[in-house]
């Protein structure tokens, strides 16, 4: 008997422990991922050139890792690279007046614009209010944020691309960046926003669902990035495929990092673990991530 009590309190030490670990310092790490993406044809004037990723704010949870958010947004405006991708979920469930939510939202990702970095951004599942999928109100506090990040500098490409110049190169070779708009709420129209660009240019895609990934045909994202599962967000030490992700999903899921033998040939996914949170404020074995890529060319 005495040994079954020892073993219970070992048991809820442990407990106790994973507790404080993944909701208090956890969350609190920065896990800086420097990764090389090739794009063939990519302008010389990109050779090198640096992007960075963040992904999944969730501001509005209860207990949002804002700090982290500031700090990593901080970081960045200390490096300068040559441009930032934001892919998705700045909010979550919003309540009646998402007003709040979206002021800090945008307030947190203001500086790296305001400091000259050329930051763009896609929206996510939850931009739309998508626990409540039939919400009139989604479209108007989608058009609010979006709004809100172009009045800050953050264009929003919602199924549109862009024309990118390295800084200092004037435009004469671009990098064209698109934006796919959200798989949920069925807001996802790869080929028109892929149409705008011309044929055979060097681009990078983003968006915020991988599972939009499939939909893009061969050679038509040599990079993309991706968000929206937070890695699993718990996860089992030393096993980054074993998640509650997987747990809740079954089935082969696309998590965290670069996803191999998935999508057409030619293309190549990269997805971001995200800062926030979803459902509960914690994160075990699963830290806030910052991506950035140095960009090379893949020959012609």
């Amino acid at each position: 008997m005495k040994y079954l009590k020892y073993g219970l309190l070992f048991v809820l030490g442990v407990v106790a422990l994973l507790i404080v670990w993944g909701g208090v310092v956890e969350p609190r790490l920065i896990d800086r991922e420097e990764e090389v993406a090739t794009i063939p044809g990519l302008p010389a004037a990109w050779e090198g050139r640096r992007v960075a990723q963040i992904s999944d704010l969730q501001v509005g949870i209860w207990l949002a890792n804002t700090g982290t958010m500031r700090r990593i947004v901080e970081e960045l405006v200390e490096e300068r690279p040559a441009l930032v991708l934001i892919t998705g979920d700045f909010i979550y469930h919003a309540g009646e007046d998402p007003t709040e939510e979206i002021r800090t939202a945008v307030g947190i990702v203001r500086p790296l614009p305001a400091a000259g970095i050329p930051t763009y951004a896609v929206l996510g599942n939850h931009d739309y209010l998508t626990a409540s999928s039939g919400d009139p109100k989604r479209e108007a506090v989608a058009a609010e944020l979006r709004r809100a990040l172009e009045a800050a500098g953050i264009p929003v490409l919602h199924n549109a691309a862009a024309a990118l110049a390295a800084p200092g190169d004037g435009g004469a070779s671009p990098l064209y960046l698109v934006g796919i708009g959200p798989a949920i709420p069925d807001e996802a129209r790869p080929a028109a926003a892929l149409g705008q660009v011309p044929d055979g240019a060097p681009r990078l895609v983003m968006m915020h669902n991988p599972d939009t990934f499939e939909a893009l045909p061969a050679g038509a994202a040599p990079l993309a990035v991706a968000g929206h599962t937070h890695g699993g967000q718990v996860r089992v030490p030393f096993t980054p495929e074993w998640s509650w992700m997987r747990l809740v999903q079954g089935g082969e899921v696309h998590a965290d990092g670069w996803i191999d033998s998935y999508g057409a040939p030619g293309n190549r996914l990269y997805v971001n673990r995200g800062i926030g949170f979803s459902v509960a404020p914690i994160r075990l074995f699963c830290p806030p991530e910052l991506t950035v890529f140095t960009l090379r060319s893949a020959g012609p």
